[in-house]
């Protein structure tokens, strides 16, 4: 149904009911910050200072005087801005301040006040241009740990591809000192020309002596039509130089995108031309393309990328070539490539529940056992797969007592989530988001599922959702899988014969059941209809009253939801898996990406090509499973629900009726 979900609230402020004293005061001041009046946005401060003098404080008060430090905080004193985070010690207001107090003095170089205060910020993670300046910090101040401190410096010119302004002396000092050579130039450049980040080739590019890199417009026209510059471009001329192979490559790389059986043909007229690190680079991009496409030369190409000892497949590229042998059910190349993983990849979840199952697949059950034992019990995807390689079926654990009336008068009165609740009422959803969030920290589990009881008892549910989710060793899976407005939604599974906890686990990675939500493509509501699907389908089920403006009222949602869900279903396979996929991608894509051989359901979601949809499917299914749980209240297996899924054919444990194939789903 969409591609990316960025949930934001569609309620209008003018609309908003005025509940508390202060709020017109609260949202005069953010009109002001917003518009840049100094003088009104002065006004209100005043007046919320004078409310506090006569003991008449408001819950939102605080960030009217953040708007206020804010838009003057190139012109404030350290003393103002250490008042305030004095006041406001350890709250999401304070670091957000902290954090726009020392951009504003590494960009003067004050860089004893920018240490001074750096220190407090380490409370949450820096973010990249913070990260510079204090690196920068650093070297000013200890010139003896320059080796060390430009060390750091380095990691980030290969890590992070956009690069703010503050990092760029520490990339000019690396430079300076022969940190960097020009094959770690020519490296950056290769993943900014593989991203299109052409501003980014340009300042890198200047690091190369005698830089003639061509300018924006000549890379877009290789990107765009990159067989034109092949036929044009690949003279004795262009291979003999480093610039010229390099845009060869880029060229070679655009064409995969696009025709792979024309880039591989023209890798092979051009390889001898290319010195062995090169070559390897451009299969390595063929294979990735192809995996992603689950054509069958994916792991030949592979096989080709790995032949240099220098080969530097990215993560992205690693990952795919362990997908590829995947869909060959070629399990000794599972296992290889697995463990050529970096150890922070291979220490994730799903390549270790991988790398059990080669194992098991070539009998080596009690290295296999080991694996598994080091997943089970995660309430993921993976975790529930190496549960049930264990003989385990996925139950829910016991339900903790309820908070006592001290711990919710605790969280009820803890002032980052008064303000974020607040906040809520008045529809600024992202910012109630972000103090909610950060006024979690530090609690214990039995706080935290006091946290989540108010949210839900608020109805904000995507935040009781993520305070459960937070606990350690008590779990409330009542909460982290909540399931409100049964009375809707279940009449609704009914008549639709579809498992009510497939709906509710596709509902809850959809909205968390957010009544308004609104993804960045446009799909809106708890089951993220988009516009067109949702008229299509109001059409087709004959529901003749239907206004594009009722797609995000509740019962129209899920009436309109569950229909498309059940056309999904019906029109593939009868399999949850398909029909997930399709749901989030369109039934077109989730047909093609069905293989020629059956394969595992489990195969089928790892191997979606698109980033999104592949972890909305495993979300989905694992989802499914805990609501199973609950509304069945027996053990449950995802295993059966994955099922086999073949080229024309899907085989899930269960199925509900058909009611009919279509051909003109959306």
């Amino acid at each position: 149904m969409k591609i990316r979900v960025c949930i934001f609230l569609l309620t209008l402020l003018p609309t908003l009911t005025l509940a508390a004293p202060g709020d017109e005061r609260f949202l005069a001041a953010r009109e002001a910050f917003r518009t840049g009046d100094r003088a009104r946005l002065e006004a209100q401060y005043s007046a919320a200072q004078a409310a506090g003098v006569r003991g008449e404080a408001q819950t939102l008060d605080p960030w009217i005087e953040y708007w206020r430090l804010r838009q003057r905080i190139d012109e404030l004193d350290d003393g103002t801005i250490s008042d305030f985070l004095k006041r406001q010690n350890d709250s999401y207001l304070a670091e957000r301040l902290r954090g726009d107090w020392l951009k504003a003095q590494g960009k003067k170089r004050q860089w004893a006040a920018y240490t001074s205060e750096y220190g407090y910020a380490a409370l949450r993670q820096p973010d990249t241009e913070l990260q510079c300046y204090a690196l920068q910090a650093r070297l000013a101040a200890q010139p003896e740990s320059a080796t060390a401190t430009l060390a750091e410096a380095r990691n980030l010119w290969f890590s992070i591809l956009d690069l703010p302004e503050s990092c760029m002396p520490l990339m000019d000092n690396l430079v300076r000192q022969g940190s960097l050579n020009v094959d770690d130039v020519w490296l950056r450049l290769r993943r900014l020309l593989e991203n299109r980040r052409y501003q980014g080739v340009q300042r890198t590019a200047d690091y190369l002596p005698g830089n003639t890199f061509p300018a924006i417009k000549t890379l877009e026209q290789i990107a765009d039509k990159p067989l034109r510059y092949l036929d044009k471009s690949a003279s004795a001329h262009n291979i003999t130089t480093r610039q010229g192979r390099e845009l060869l490559l880029f060229a070679l790389q655009r064409l995969s995108r696009s025709d792979l059986t024309s880039a591989a043909a023209r890798l092979r007229a051009l390889g001898k031309k290319f010195s062995d690190e090169e070559r390897a680079y451009a299969w390595g991009q063929l294979a990735w393309q192809a995996a992603l496409r689950h054509q069958p030369e994916a792991l030949d190409w592979y096989a080709l990328a790995n032949r240099d000892k220098g080969s530097s497949l990215s993560e992205e590229q690693r990952a795919w070539q362990i997908r590829a042998a995947l869909r060959a059910h070629d399990w000794p190349r599972v296992q290889k490539a697995i463990d050529q993983l970096p150890p922070a990849l291979a220490t994730q979840a799903d390549w270790i529940y991988w790398l059990g199952r080669a194992r098991a697949e070539q009998g080596q059950g009690e290295e296999a056992r080991t694996l598994f034992l080091k997943i089970a019990g995660q309430p993921s995807f993976y975790g529930n797969l190496a549960d049930e390689e264990l003989g385990r079926r996925i139950t829910l654990p016991p339900r903790p007592q309820p908070p006592s009336a001290e711990e919710l008068a605790a969280v009820r009165n803890q002032a980052g989530l008064r303000r974020a609740l607040a906040l809520f009422r008045l529809g600024m959803r992202p910012e109630g988001v972000r103090e909610w969030n950060w006024a979690l920290r530090g609690m214990n589990d039995r706080l935290l599922l006091a946290a989540a009881h108010l949210a839900q008892s608020n109805e904000i549910f995507d935040r009781a959702i993520y305070s459960a989710e937070r606990t350690q060793a008590l779990h409330d899976y009542s909460l982290r899988y909540l399931t409100p407005f049964r009375d809707n939604v279940l009449p609704q599974t009914r008549q639709m014969a579809l498992d009510a906890g497939w709906v509710y686990g596709l509902m809850r990675q959809e909205s968390r059941f957010v009544m308004n939500a609104q993804s960045g493509v446009g799909a809106k509501g708890l089951m993220q209809l988009m516009p067109k699907t949702a008229a299509w389908v109001a059409k087709k089920i004959g529901m003749t009253n239907f206004h594009p403006s009722d797609v995000t009222l509740m019962d129209t949602n899920v009436a309109l939801g569950t229909h498309y869900l059940q056309m999904v279903l019906s029109d593939l396979d009868q399999h949850p898996v398909l029909a997930s996929a399709a749901y989030n991608a369109g039934p077109g894509r989730a047909r093609r990406w069905r293989g020629d051989q059956p394969l595992e359901g489990a195969i089928y979601a790892e191997t979606i090509p698109f980033d999104e949809t592949r972890d909305y499917v495993k979300k989905v299914m694992s989802n499914a499973v805990y609501y199973a749980a609950q509304f069945e209240g027996a053990p449950q297996s995802l295993k059966a629900r994955l099922g086999m899924i073949g080229g024309g054919a899907a085989t899930p444990a269960a199925s509900t009726p058909a009611t009919g194939k279509i051909a003109d789903l959306p």
